[in-house]
């Protein structure tokens, strides 16, 4: 669990800036989301290999923008 301890003299504003970067860096939401709902085996296999296209796509996208 995440948690920041508040220094002498520091803000609540920035304070709450360094726990949601600890949050983000944790990937705590991501990993709440992930757990939240149930996904029927098949379903989560549909949706890694769509993640996998999506991520080729990506990076076949990136290797043609460098080659120009």
């Amino acid at each position: 669990m995440a948690f920041v301890v508040l220094d002498e003299g520091e803000s609540l504003e920035s304070a709450l800036r360094r726990f949601k970067r600890k949050v983000q860096q944790g990937a705590i939401i991501k990993e709440i989301k992930k757990h939240s709902t149930y996904f029927k085996p098949g379903e989560k296999r549909r949706m890694k290999e769509a993640q996998a296209r999506k991520r080729m796509r990506r990076r076949v996208k990136r290797d043609r923008d460098l080659e120009y």
